[in-house]
């Protein structure tokens, strides 16, 4: 009887471990909280990277460029499919990595971290310096 309750309760923990690994998975898309923006975490090598999918901004207008970009250079970029985050390693709760960029308002980050909260949100960070600006981001898919 006892051998049988073991093989039933590590049946039972293996059968978990897949479900608790795949809540860690921030890979999908994500609202970020502004401009109705919505980013696409996916994974680029061993790494996380994230794009812009969809924007307020980008519904009246598919074609819009980074013209906010504080770089006269970048801002012919489109919109719509640019990499805002990049090289994000670690997890499974906590990720570093970066540069960040936010077409919202044209700065970028070095560096950031993402950090899986237990609601179920994600908070993003990036820091210049000393400086760090927070974010909070909301699952879609």
């Amino acid at each position: 009887m006892m051998r049988g309750a073991l093989a039933l309760a590590a049946a039972s923990a293996a059968f978990a471990l897949p479900v608790a690994a795949s809540a860690a998975d921030i890979t999908g898309v994500w609202a970020t909280g502004s401009e109705g923006g919505r980013v696409e975490i996916y994974r680029c090598g061993s790494a996380l990277c994230g794009k812009v999918v969809d924007a307020q901004r980008l519904r009246a207008n598919p074609d819009l460029r980074d013209v906010r970009n504080s770089d006269p250079r970048l801002r012919q970029r489109k919109l719509k499919g640019l990499v805002v985050l990049n090289g994000f390693t670690g997890g499974p709760r906590e990720w570093k990595g970066g540069p960040v960029y936010d077409p919202e308002t044209g700065d970028g980050a070095s560096r950031g971290q993402l950090k899986l909260l237990p609601n179920g949100k994600l908070e993003l960070k990036g820091c210049v310096a000393v400086f760090c600006r927070t974010k909070i981001w909301t699952r879609i898919s």
